[in-house]
């Protein structure tokens, strides 16, 4: 009886150590979720004339051309800007990949199984596509300022709208007109 009653036990201590393991998982969410809220991925067409954010779930967040890229034909346009959105948007799953799996443990694999499917999505080799996760992509040269729009992302931007010009002034001088403005006028009275 002793030996069964041994055996129970070491099976509940390894029991409440799963569960240990668990709650520790679960205790990582919070800051899991915070790393992925963050995350960006940048990636730059070869001539760099394109460049694409992406962020959590692959959601493109900005797009950048240089004076360069208007340049170019619009076939060629195209095909830069597709194939550097699907280098940004890959690179944020391996990114979401490894947080998760940093957060979550190991168990499923997950960086390989995302890195495996690209790299037969891509042509490529899973050892390709782990040395690019191990490289610091080099930022891209800091864009000169132009009157243009060239260098201005093409997405939402944290630039506050310029002001809006005020209406001209009422061309004639009604009664109704002068009460308007006496009455939006601070000053006026």
């Amino acid at each position: 009886m002793s030996a069964e009653f041994d055996q129970l036990v070491a099976e509940f201590e390894k029991f409440q150590s799963r569960i240990q393991n668990v709650d520790d998982r679960f205790a990582n969410i919070g800051g899991m979720q915070d790393e992925l809220s963050r995350l960006e991925a940048t990636a730059t067409s070869p001539d760099r004339s394109v460049t694409v954010v992406a962020g959590p779930g692959g959601a493109v967040m900005d797009v950048k051309f240089t004076e360069e890229a208007l340049r170019r034909r619009p076939e060629a346009l195209s095909a830069a800007v597709m194939s550097t959105i699907q280098q940004a948007v890959a690179e944020s799953a391996r990114r979401q990949a490894a947080i998760v799996e940093d957060h979550m443990g190991d168990d499923l694999h997950l960086v390989d199984q995302v890195l495996e499917t690209q790299a037969e999505l891509f042509g490529t080799t899973v050892e390709e596509l782990r040395s690019k996760m191990d490289e610091t992509a080099p930022m891209p040269p800091a864009a000169e300022q132009h009157d243009d729009f060239s260098e201005r992302s093409l997405l939402r931007t944290d630039e506050p709208e310029p002001p809006r010009p005020a209406p001209p002034a009422p061309s004639s001088g009604s009664d109704g007109d002068r009460f308007l403005k006496d009455l939006f006028d601070e000053d006026g009275r």
